[in-house]
């Protein structure tokens, strides 16, 4: 009768659903992307200040959704190493965010790093779930401040 009832417990744990997973961000349900443009484009300067290639690759995609999902693995982490090469910063600050053709936002950004500054505009679009991911970061912008 015990392994009966031990039985019956195991398959009830078993035909659960699993409880929610925190996604970057904290968001709940392993969710990618930001709720919002303006959160996306702090969520992704954030994780290139933490060196944080899996961060970046939940919030920088298209359409379809984020880049981790849609790209080979070693071509995404080569993309992200350059990306992030290139967009650390000792400081931003988002200085507006303007509506764009087909649905995308323009998020204009002060990125700073040490006395030089740029003003890059984040193409954001939206995706699945109506979540928001970082398209296009305006790499021409930002081209003085790689490498070194």
């Amino acid at each position: 009768m015990r392994k009966l009832v031990l039985l019956a417990v195991i398959l009830a744990a078993c035909s659960r659903n699993p409880a929610p997973v925190l996604g970057t961000g904290g968001s709940a349900g392993g969710l990618t992307g930001a709720s919002d443009a303006r959160s996306g484009v702090t969520m992704f300067l954030n994780a290139v200040a933490a060196q944080d290639l899996q961060a970046m690759s939940v919030v920088w995609g298209t359409e379809k959704g984020p880049a981790r999902d849609n790209l080979d693995r070693n071509e995404l982490d080569r993309r992200l190493i350059i990306i992030q090469s290139c967009y650390r910063h000792d400081t931003f600050t988002i200085a507006e965010e303007t509506s764009g053709p087909n649905g995308h936002r323009f998020v204009k950004v002060a990125i700073t790093r040490g006395r030089e500054t740029r003003t890059p505009n984040f193409d954001m679009v939206q995706g699945p779930l109506q979540r928001w991911y970082v398209l296009d970061a305006d790499f021409n912008a930002m081209r003085s401040m790689c490498g070194g």
